[in-house]
């Protein structure tokens, strides 16, 4: 595939001629080789398709010179770039299939890149974007369509959490789709790559990716309290030793966050189309582990169990815990989430 490999004068003359190139499966949206150079082995990845690439690899590139940064870097480090055809060149990183009990490593390294963005990444990243009034909106439409009503005062509970949302505190690099897959688990810890989607914010609402059942991925897991608990702990371990200042709040908020978004429930490309909370009365669809329904039904599971008991989100939790019931008794064969990660 050396033909089709983009691999420029400006990167030949700094990193030398490439061998053996392999093309290897990555998304619709990037182009993946694996080669040698003098170096070593490296990954050479084109950013493709749709109008955002060009800001697609400026957010890469710009978190992954930010994150290799670091003392203890949790990302392949950066060999080379080439704007002009939105090339980057990384060093290789051997991955291997993750031991039982894995979120408790993916958690540490999660809190390491959270934790190297650094005062300068407010200037070179956008902020996270949370849901908003017409999340808010699909969402109970949803469950007055199934018969799950609404307590007075849930609308105002779900529309102050946009807000909270929208102004939680936190400078932490976030990676933007930190999925199974996007994580490679070597001897020494995990790295992750493809952080097309990297911006800033709060942490919480990535290490709410453990709980709610990775949102923006292909691979949904259900952890038990226990391991969850262990791979929570480390994070805030992690997060204090790198920052030397505890966690802010709890995963509520970011949790119920995930859980009222429709365009949490399908792959990239069909994000932003179409109202996909409206689409589930009407049709079930499969994307990787999980069908949507189930998706749903998990999320709505984890927030009425952590919203319960807090004053703020207590409508809320009642009509998660209806909702879900409803879901149930609409279809009885939806299945639980996954305990072991394909």
């Amino acid at each position: 595939m050396e033909s089709e490999l983009l691999f420029g004068d400006g990167l030949r003359a700094t990193l030398g001629q490439p061998r053996d190139p392999r093309l290897l499966d990555s998304s619709p949206r990037s182009r993946v080789w694996r080669l040698e150079l003098a170096a070593g082995p490296a990954v050479v990845k084109q950013v493709v398709g749709g109008a955002d690439a060009d800001e697609r690899y400026a957010r890469e590139v710009a978190a992954l010179e930010l994150a290799g940064a670091a003392d203890e870097p949790v990302v392949p480090a950066v060999w080379g770039t080439d704007p002009s055809e939105r090339v980057l060149v990384t060093a290789y990183v051997p991955h291997r299939r993750p031991a039982a009990g894995w979120i408790v490593r993916y958690a540490r390294a999660l809190a390491a890149l959270h934790a190297s963005g650094g005062p300068e990444v407010v200037d070179v990243l956008p902020r996270w974007q949370g849901p908003d009034d017409a999340d808010v909106d699909s969402f109970l439409a949803l469950a007055d369509t199934l018969g799950a009503r609404a307590a007075p005062g849930v609308a105002a509970e779900l529309r102050a959490l946009i807000r909270r949302l929208a102004a939680a505190p936190g400078r932490a690099l976030l990676h933007g789709d930190p999925c199974p897959g996007n994580d490679l688990h070597t001897a020494d810890g995990v790295t992750f790559i493809d952080l097309e989607g990297a911006s800033w914010g709060s942490g919480l609402v990535e290490l709410a990716y453990l709980r709610v059942g990775f949102p923006t991925c292909w691979c949904v897991t259900s952890a038990s309290p226990a391991l969850l608990d262990r791979a929570e702990r480390a994070y805030a371990a992690t997060w204090r030793a790198r920052t030397g200042t505890d966690l802010r709040d709890d995963l509520v908020d970011a949790c119920a966050g995930w859980l009222i978004r429709g365009d949490a429930l399908v792959e990239r490309a069909h994000r932003g189309t179409v109202d996909q909370l409206a689409r589930l009365p009407y049709e079930d669809w499969t994307w990787g582990t999980v069908s949507a329904r189930e998706r749903l039904a998990h999320r709505l599971a984890v927030v009425a169990e952590l919203a319960r008991g807090r004053a703020e989100v207590r409508g809320l939790a009642a009509l998660c815990a209806e909702l879900r019931d409803r879901m149930l008794a609409h279809w009885p064969t939806l299945r639980p989430a996954p305990a072991r990660r394909p």
